[in-house]
């Protein structure tokens, strides 16, 4: 979602389209640099607020679906094996801290870095807890790389549960949510200038319409998130140092701000059509990618 608007004094040539001295006060290329980047960063800001509102209200009204505790499997010889862990156990606390959901008890474990933890678990209505120390294992991240990580040993159940969300609850879950879609946006965005993440992973339009049309079909209640990451994206993107995008502008008035004067036109108009071609071509990849997606 979202929109253009040209204001009076936009134009970087003020010959071609002249401003009456009388409005000169109100154009946009008169007010202070800091305003302008105030202005210019706006679009972008708002499609992550836009992001936080979705966010908030579809926790606030539908609550939050997560993974329980309940675990499914118990690899044999694995940590959590040796001390005694069993499928259809399910953890409730780590080193004493409430554990409700599986990402939650991931990222304890991790944050172990390998040290002794107490595991709290129910098993048959009996309240229990054993030590267990993690194995450091390679695995690889969403990216495909190899990183060193904590494990246990187990896998979940795959069970669900609902939990209701008060207001505050459901905004802290909202800036959470949409603070990991930046992160992970941020990412994804370096690790493909890494080359780490590959070009044909990128999708454009049709891509976003298809997966629009299987989302609307299962539920409009998968579809609301899914523009708010939507919305997110565009929001980075548009900030990222390319003319032609907010970002790239941000940078020529900061160039301004530091040089004490506008960077001269040309450079400028040169920059642009290097904007133009990356932004085209960049267009190209996408929805070549796209149809052959479609033929595969």
């Amino acid at each position: 979602m979202g929109g253009y608007v040209k204001m009076l004094g936009e134009s970087d040539d003020d010959e071609e389209d002249p401003i009456p001295p009388e409005d000169e006060s109100k154009s946009f290329s008169h007010k202070p640099v800091l305003q302008r980047i105030a202005v210019v960063g706006a679009g972008p800001l708002f499609n992550l607020l836009l992001a936080l509102l979705i966010f908030c209200a579809s926790f606030g009204f539908t609550g939050m679906q997560v993974l329980t505790t309940e675990i499914g499997e118990v690899r044999e010889g694995s940590p959590a094996d040796k001390a005694g862990l069993k499928k259809g156990d399910l953890i409730i606390a780590i080193d004493d801290m409430d554990t409700q959901a599986w990402p939650q008890l991931k990222e304890r474990v991790q944050d172990n870095r390998g040290e002794p933890i107490n595991i709290t678990f129910l098993r048959q209505g009996q309240v229990s807890t054993v030590t267990v120390i993690p194995e450091i294992n390679v695995v690889k991240n969403i990216f495909g790389e190899e990183i060193k990580t904590p494990l246990l040993g187990v896998v979940s159940a795959g069970s669900f549960k609902e939990i209701k969300l008060g207001i505050l609850g459901a905004l802290n879950e909202g800036f959470l949510k949409t603070w990991e879609i930046i992160k992970l946006t941020c990412l994804t965005v370096i690790k493909l200038i890494q080359g780490i993440v590959p070009i044909k992973t990128l999708g454009g339009p049709i891509l976003i319409g298809q997966m629009t049309g299987q989302l609307a079909e299962q539920s409009w209640a998968y579809l609301i998130p899914f523009t708010a990451v939507i919305s997110i994206n565009l929001g980075i993107l548009n900030l990222l140092p390319i003319p032609i995008l907010d970002g790239g502008f941000i940078i020529f008035l900061l160039i301004e701000l530091v040089m004490g004067r506008p960077l001269n036109i040309k450079k400028r108009e040169f920059a642009q059509k290097l904007g133009y071609g990356l932004l085209g071509s960049l267009m190209v990849i996408v929805i070549y990618n796209d149809i052959t997606r479609i033929l595969q």
